[in-house]
This record gives structure tokens, sequence and C-alpha cells, in this order.
């Protein structure tokens, strides 16, 4: 075996797993094992190889690698914002539920590669599929795209999306029981003594379609009556969402509490009403949905519906690497609660 010492040695930008073999005196597919930890070479030649890569500063190229293994030791996590396009990956939400999947994710060894999807052709998810640049993927929502997801859910096993479930659905989702949600929003606003509840969102995204429909529940289970005056279209944006606010009040329509669809809705909410000289829950209360971090520190503290976001990270990851080892892992909804603070009482 020729000495790593008097190999002639390439430069360091140009060094191949070949010349690791060369230097070492051995063949390519013993370099490749070795730096791979393969235990079938002796491990006094595997210290030897690892110690002529570090020192000559070799780096394994993961695309080859990946192409080799078929394997990318990546997940993609995916935000779909077709229903609102101006919401940013900066959203309160989606950097927690980000975060947290992320710290499920690289606690396995995983990388983890973003991808925010706004505009959206037909066979838009087969591509991200077939690019091969993840091992499974993650979705933060499903906006408009039941049917996108329905279509790949027969032949991709390895995918996990956040949101509600749709009628039909064939795909493995994990979240909340957002009707509940929406119920017991209405009823704790109405029990307070509040008669004119609005709500606050959209209706297009899945979840949203729900909370509203536990909205509606929660008023004619109180006895209220539902006003679509009360129905105020609001984007999830906190800056867009304060103008939609700020709108509404000025209609002079009547009301003394609010429903958001989301916790920076609500947020929002309360910094347009503060601007127009309101006071919360004086005048107004407010209900929110998700407990997101900023909710306990709001002024005043939010009263929200809390869904459980580190326990629905945690199922994601784990019924997404069930899947990803052929395992049929079903989807799963987990209950929520009401959190009272001083927005509404």
């Amino acid at each position: 075996m020729d000495s790593p010492e008097l190999a002639e040695v390439p430069e360091r930008a140009r060094l191949k797993m070949a010349d690791i073999a060369r230097m070492a005196g051995v063949s390519i597919s013993t370099v490749s094992r070795a730096l791979a930890g393969n235990p079938l070479i002796p491990k006094t030649l595997r210290d030897q190889i690892v110690e002529i890569a570090q020192t000559h500063g070799y780096v394994v190229n993961q695309s080859a690698r990946s192409l080799r293994l078929r394997k990318t030791d990546t997940i993609g996590v995916i935000i779909p914002l077709v229903h609102e396009a101006g919401q940013m990956i900066s959203d309160p939400f989606f950097l927690e539920m980000f975060g947290r999947l992320a710290d499920e994710i690289t606690r396995r060894d995983y990388s983890v590669l973003l991808n925010k999807v706004v505009v959206t052709k037909p066979g838009w998810l087969d591509r991200i599929i077939q690019s091969h640049r993840a091992d499974g993927l993650v979705l933060i929502g499903q906006s408009t795209q039941h049917e996108a997801l329905n279509l790949v859910a027969d032949t991709y096993k390895p995918m996990v999306v956040w949101g509600a479930q749709q009628p039909g659905q064939r795909y493995c989702a994990v979240g909340s029981d957002n009707v509940q949600g929406g119920r017991l929003a209405a009823a704790h606003l109405a029990a307070a003594g509040r008669k004119r509840i609005a709500f606050l969102g959209g209706v297009q995204a899945p979840e949203a379609a729900q909370r509203f429909e536990g909205y509606k529940r929660g008023l004619a289970e109180a006895g209220l009556p539902f006003d679509p005056a009360l129905v105020v279209p609001t984007p999830f944006t906190m800056d867009e969402a304060q103008g939609a606010i700020a709108a509404f009040l000025a209609t002079d329509v009547a009301f003394d509490a609010v429903f958001a669809f989301s916790d920076v809705i609500a947020l929002a909410a309360i910094g347009a009403l503060t601007e127009a000289g309101k006071s919360v829950p004086g005048d107004v209360a407010v209900v929110g949905f998700d407990d997101i971090v900023l909710a306990r520190h709001s002024n005043p503290p939010l009263t929200t519906i809390r869904q459980d976001l580190a326990s629905g990270a945690r199922s994601m990851v784990d019924l997404l690497f069930r899947r990803m080892a052929g395992e049929d892992a079903p989807a799963t909804f987990a209950p929520v609660e009401l959190v009272v603070r001083g927005s509404s009482v």
C-alpha cells in the first residue's frame, strides 16, 4: 500500500474520492464504504482513510450520494398559501409550527428543506415529489389544495398534512377540532353577556371554514341569531387585517365581541380597536385561535382557543417516519381548549 505522505496530493478544491483512493492505495469502493462507516472495512483502514479525507479537506458530494442511495436524509416542509398569497413565512403561527417541526426532524438527524407555494399549476405537487429532493413531505395547511393532495395520496405515501379532516380525504392529516373550537369561542362570549359577536377571517381554507361553522353553531346553541353583517372577510397578515378591521369599524355596524380565525387576526383586532378609542374587553371582547406565544404577552393577554402545536408537530413527524418505513399510519385529530385571559373578561 502506498504511503499517504508519498502520494501526490491534488488541489484541495478538486479533491475527489478517486484521489483519496489513490493516496490510500485502495479502491474507490473501499473509500466509499470506509467513509460511510461500513464495518466490513477493517477499523484500522477505515480510520486511515477518514484521516486522509479530513487532512486534505475532502467533503462528500451529498447530491451524488443521494442519487446512489436514493435517499436524501432531508424532509421537505411545504407551506401552501394559494388562498392568501400575501401571507409570509414570518407569520407567528408558521414560525412556531415550522420551528417545532424542524426540532423534531433534526432530532432524527435529517435536514429540512422549506418551500412556500403561492402560485400553483396542475401537477405542482407531483413536480416537487419527482424532484427527489426530500425523502418525505410535511405540509403546514391545506390552503385550497385538497384535491391536489388527494391526487398524489394513492401513489405517494410519505406525506403528512397539518389541516382539517375533509370528506373523501385520502391523505394523512394531523390537526385539531376546529368546529369545537369555534363553538367554544362563541359560547364563552355569549356566556359573558355578549350579543353581537363578529367573525373575523376568511372561509376558503378548510380550517377556516370549520371554525366559521363552529362559530355559527355556538351562536345557535346560545340562542343568538346569525347576522351576515358581522362576518368580516379579513386577510391573515397583521397589517392588512388591522386595516380591514378599521374599515369595518368605520361602517358603524354594532358589535360587542370578536371571534377571530387566528391569534394574529385577534391581535390585529385589539390594535384596531385601541386606535379607534375602544377598550378591550370593556367595549369589545376578543377571542383568537391557536395560542401562539404572542397571545399570552399581548395587552391585554389574549383569550384564545388552544391547539397543542408541540404535540401536533411531534405527531406529524412520527407519522411521516412511520409512513416512510412503509406503514399505513392513519390521520389523527386532537381536542382543543379554551384559554381565558384578559381580552374577554
